[in-house]
């Protein structure tokens, strides 16, 4: 059986048990804010989940996001949704000062929240949220070095962090430090978001920093142009490199020994999994006691045949 079609099925499968019994549509409403900006692509499989959930459902999810990736943007946005009176809201926690007021409001108007992605457990319990669904990103990073401690003697990383204001993103490159054993000090450059910017920030760290051991992106958005990056200073192959996500340029790479492997998170449940929930708890009453660690799991060179067809569509 294809990968496709054992996802579509299992999909199918999870939403038939969680909602046995629901005979017709009964049009349940939606919003899922995320915070990400619209040039960021790593989103798409989201999308995708949302969609499907949509169809196996009769349910409507409405996606919106800040087209600049602007946290007080994302703000409003939540606000606007509230003031809709939705079924549920599912939010990603970018920046809890920035979002708890919005958030916090919402789940006192009697909207069930649930987060997902970016932020912690503690964080979506402060917030009275129903549930966090992601990946404890510390710990995912550290996971991620001790696994390139066992492969290789690393004294020193490059750790290009595209979305700096996101604390998920720093507990990354963090937690990648404490896995290594030693201290993240000045090792995370803030990369921006635009790819000739980020080729460029990457190159001339790496020039600055000869005896750079490591380099590690944390999702597309910087690891596409740092693949070329490597490519254009002869690095790709040489440097012990490791990635966050999953791309077709980062399966690519896999595959071509430029990377060592991509921690997959398993977004496609960041949004399957919340319209499932909230759908059975608004029909049902139906809820789960605790939180979903959707990720870490590492893909490599061993099992990326497997999922890179369903890079960027299911993960």
């Amino acid at each position: 059986m294809k990968l496709k079609t054992y996802l579509t099925a299992t999909a199918v499968a999870f939403a038939t048990t969680l909602g046995a019994g629901v005979v017709s549509a009964e049009g349940e409403r939606f919003v899922f804010v995320s915070h990400a900006p619209d040039s960021d692509s790593w989103w798409n499989t989201i999308k995708t989940a949302l969609s499907e959930a949509e169809g196996q459902l009769g349910v409507t999810v409405e996606y919106r996001n800040p087209p600049t990736g602007d946290i007080a943007d994302m703000a409003r946005i939540v606000e606007q949704a509230a003031a809709t009176n939705p079924d549920g809201i599912i939010s990603s926690i970018a920046d809890f000062d920035a979002l708890s007021g919005p958030l916090t409001d919402a789940v006192e108007r009697g909207i069930p929240v649930i987060t997902v992605n970016s932020g912690t457990e503690e964080q979506s319990a402060e917030l009275g949220a129903m549930m966090h669904i992601g990946q404890p990103e510390f710990l995912a990073g550290e996971f991620a070095g001790k696994r390139a401690a066992g492969e290789a003697e690393i004294d020193s990383f490059l750790c290009v962090n595209h979305y700096i204001t996101n604390a998920a993103s720093v507990d990354r490159c963090a937690g990648f430090a404490a896995g290594l054993g030693i201290d993240l000090g000045s090792q995370m450059i803030d990369s921006g978001q635009d790819p000739a910017e980020i080729k460029n920030k990457v190159l001339a760290y790496l020039a600055a920093n000869p005896e750079t051991d490591a380099v590690l992106t944390l999702g597309p958005t910087s690891a596409d142009p740092t693949i070329e990056a490597l490519k254009e200073n002869g690095m790709a192959g040489e440097i012990y490199y490791g990635t966050f996500d999953l791309s077709s340029a980062i399966s690519q790479a896999v595959k071509d020994d430029i990377i060592k492997w991509a921690i997959d998170q398993q977004p496609y449940y960041q949004g399957y999994l919340p319209v499932v929930l909230l759908t059975n708890y608004s029909r049902y009453g139906l809820q789960l006691p605790g939180n979903i660690a959707s990720g870490p799991g590492f893909v490599s060179k061993d099992t990326i045949d497997a999922v890179a067809e369903e890079a960027g569509v299911h993960r």
